[in-house]
C-alpha cells in the first residue's frame, strides 16, 4: 500500500471502529478488507489498529 493510501485506510478504519464498535476486531477487519478490496497482508496490522482504537474508546467511557 502506498503511504498516502495506507494512511487513508487507517483513518477510515478508525472512524468505522468508532461508529460500529465491533465485538470481534479480527472479524471486523476481515470483512473490511474483503469489502473494500484492501491488498492482502495487512490484516494483522489493521486488527491491532482496531484493538487500539477500541481500547481508547473503552478507557474514555470509564
Amino acid at each position: 500500500m502506498a503511504t498516502k493510501g495506507h494512511n487513508e485506510v487507517k483513518e477510515s478504519l478508525r472512524e468505522m471502529t468508532r461508529i460500529f464498535k465491533p465485538k470481534d476486531p479480527k472479524k471486523f477487519v476481515k470483512e473490511y478488507v474483503r469489502k473494500y478490496r484492501i491488498t492482502g497482508g495487512y490484516e494483522e496490522e489493521l486488527t491491532l489498529l482496531v484493538e487500539t482504537e477500541m481500547g481508547k474508546l473503552n478507557s474514555s467511557v470509564s
